[in-house]
């Protein structure tokens, strides 16, 4: 999971996976969007591959790129552990500003 957290954290390595979710693609596809050298997307592309979140193949002279979901299941899972904590978290700050707001509105009405 960390392979995988740490290739998510850049936002160029988030792009691709954006791109690549649409369905696979050759590597001047991928890179065309980028303002960076190839050399550059290729070392994204490594870590990527690295983290288990894409899979090259030739085909031909040509590499086709595909994304691989299965590594984000296991975040996500572990992401979800966590979501009840949060909705909690929340409900109970909501409800401190509505006590908060009840307490205002009756001290305006005593005056």
């Amino acid at each position: 999971m960390t392979d995988t957290l740490n290739a998510l954290s850049h936002p160029t390595r988030r792009a691709i996976i954006g791109h690549l979710a649409n369905g696979p693609a050759r590597f001047l596809d991928v890179a065309k969007p980028f303002d960076t050298a190839l050399n550059a997307v290729t070392k994204h592309l490594k870590l990527l591959e690295r983290a288990g979140l894409i899979e090259r193949r030739r085909q031909g002279r040509e590499v086709i790129i595909s994304f691989r979901a299965e590594p984000l299941r296991e975040v996500a899972v572990w992401v979800h552990q966590y979501e009840q904590f949060w909705t909690e978290r929340l409900d109970q700050f909501e409800q401190f500003f509505r006590d908060k707001k009840t307490t205002k509105e009756n001290r305006e009405i005593k005056k």
